[in-house]
């Protein structure tokens, strides 16, 4: 009788079960393809507050659908996005006043974007199985399989990944993986030059800015600059804070760093409210550059009083 019990009782809850997951399925469906409220938002210490617990949420229903595309991009783009907003920029701030604070805060930046790589990494293994150990042995071979709806994942998880090496300067391990990034970029470049408005040629700014010896190039740096803000039709601010950062500063330029970051402060926020937080992020930051100029220049000049910023 207790056999014929449980067998009896089965198809209920395979019934039951099938019913969470379609409930799931749909709650997901609606949380990753709905309008965007967070990227519309002027707000960033709301957002900051509100999106642990919606990247959490996803987390959890990642785990009853472990290859729901929808949630493993939103996820890698989620964390970096919050690392690089909220995290390491943090950090940075903190470097000269509180060092200690600004290492733990680095540290966790840098979890946070592995973590964001991982979901990329994972949202590409569904579609190209094998992909993330073809990255590290035959990058340019691995990236050339991704397709074009997968540009997004490709980005993302690139951005990820990119970041991370950057914030792991203590680990020389990670520079390996530069190869894996840069194939991703230009195969995205391949695809979709324009997705974004430009930020696969943003992403390129850095990677060309590294040393000669790594591949990097001071004059293509400035070329997938100038497309960059071309396809943004000078409507966003992180293409000026990005050179600002990987090529100014590298050539010494302290007059450029400030042009670049005075551009990257007239752009308005509101010309394009999809992009709202991330124009309001990226001023924030060039703010913040503007007012810490003189660590990331040798000469003694300092800027002119109409230069120095003032947070709102």
């Amino acid at each position: 009788m207790l056999a014929l019990a449980i067998l009896l009782s089965l198809p209920l809850a395979l019934a039951s079960c099938s019913i969470n997951k379609f409930a799931t399925k749909s709650v997901a469906n609606s949380l990753t393809k709905g309008p965007d409220v967070f990227g519309t938002d002027d707000d960033p210490d709301l957002i900051e507050a509100a999106l642990p617990f919606g990247l959490k949420t996803m987390e959890s229903m990642l785990s009853t659908l472990p290859e729901h595309q929808g949630l493993l991009l939103n996820l890698c783009k989620g964390y970096a996005a919050y690392s690089y907003a909220f995290v390491q920029s943090e950090g940075d701030l903190l470097v000269n006043s509180d060092y200690a604070r600004s290492e733990q805060l680095h540290q966790r930046a840098y979890k946070l974007y592995l973590r964001a790589r991982n979901y990329g990494l994972r949202g590409l293994e569904v579609r190209y199985k094998g992909i993330s150990s073809g990255l590290q042995t035959d990058p340019a071979k691995a990236a050339a399989r991704i397709e074009s709806r997968d540009v997004p994942m490709l980005f993302w998880t690139a951005a990820a990944w990119g970041s991370a090496i950057s914030m792991g300067k203590d680990k020389p391990e990670m520079l390996a993986d530069l190869p894996a990034v840069r194939a991703l970029i230009e195969r995205g470049l391949v695809l979709d030059e324009s997705y974004e408005e430009g930020a696969l040629h943003e992403a390129m700014i850095v990677l060309e800015a590294l040393p000669a010896a790594m591949g990097g190039s001071v004059d293509r740096a400035r070329q997938q600059f100038n497309r960059a803000v071309e396809l943004s039709h000078g409507g966003k601010a992180s293409p000026y804070v990005t050179m600002a950062l990987s090529v100014s500063v590298m050539n010494q330029d302290r007059a450029e760093f400030r042009d670049l970051l005075g551009k990257a402060l007239a752009v308005d926020p509101d010309k394009d409210p999809a992009n709202r937080l991330e124009t309001v992020v990226t001023q924030r930051k060039a703010r913040s550059l503007l007012d810490r100029q003189d660590e990331f220049f040798v000469d003694d000049s300092s800027a002119p009083d109409s230069t120095k910023s003032k947070e709102k």
